[in-house]
């Protein structure tokens, strides 16, 4: 029987977990505690097992060996991608996957969590509940008045605004997101940082990055992944004068 009790009081809990590929460990032996409400931001080398991680999380891949849990105690290797997502854990890949020939307020209605077979998509009708709660969004992501344009009208940055919308949209308790603001502008790396510090205030966000300036603007603490292991964590200005991280990473 598992053995919750280090867990008790965090939302993500990984400890000893090990994934290998043919013969290479993708992560080795990696263990990392994110609590309720937490921001977090991840960095690393590429190869470092950053997206293994969230692969591990989300029920993509699945661990040789430890312990990954969910709220304290759900353990999320014995559920599937989809019933890991129904528990509130919402991925955001890289490149943003919306639904270009929809306008930006019908991919958020998409992604409410409602029956979605065939009949009761075809005829679907937003209840005023929903219709206030995509207002609600659409006003968090700043794309308001980008309601009714296709998505595919979007810069990219709003783009990714926007599929971060659609994670808002289905409750999700823990935001994973994978480089956010890769290829943005200055400005919409900007607003994305104050977007995701708004976001973090009611629920865990799980951020992985390249850019150090986002990283600093974020100001949250930071896990700095080497070989599929935690090198070091802390505040960015602690891992940033750490030799170790300096000489795989910082430095190069």
């Amino acid at each position: 029987m598992l053995d919750d009790r280090p867990a008790q009081g965090s939302i993500l809990y990984l400890d000893g977990v090990t994934v290998s590929f043919d013969g290479f460990k993708a992560l080795n032996e990696l263990s990392l505690i994110v609590a309720p409400g937490e921001m977090r931001t991840v960095i690393g080398p590429n190869g470092a097992g950053k997206t293994t991680m969230m692969d591990v999380i989300t029920g993509k891949t699945r661990p040789d060996k430890g312990d990954v849990l969910f709220d304290g105690s759900v353990d999320l290797t014995r559920l599937d991608e989809a019933q890991i997502a129904n528990l509130g854990i919402g991925r955001k890949f890289q490149k943003p996957t919306v639904f270009e020939m929809l306008t930006v307020a019908e991919n958020l209605e998409l992604a409410l969590k409602c029956d979605r077979g065939t009949l009761a998509t075809l005829f679907f009708m937003a209840t005023s509940e929903q219709r206030d709660r995509v207002a609600a969004v659409l006003g968090t992501i700043g794309l308001r008045d980008r309601a009714s344009l296709p998505a595919g009208r979007l810069s990219h940055g709003q783009k990714q605004w926007l599929e971060i919308g659609m994670l808002l949209m289905q409750d999700q308790r823990v935001l994973l997101l994978d480089e956010p603001v890769a290829g943005m502008t200055d400005a919409e790396t900007e607003q994305t940082a104050e977007l995701l510090l708004e976001i973090a205030r009611d629920r865990s966000v799980v951020v992985v990055e390249h850019d150090m300036e986002f990283v600093r603007r974020l100001g949250a603490r930071v896990t700095v992944l080497h070989e599929g292991s935690v090198l070091a964590e802390g505040p960015l200005e602690t891992v940033q004068n750490d030799h170790r991280v300096i000489e795989v990473y910082l430095g190069r």
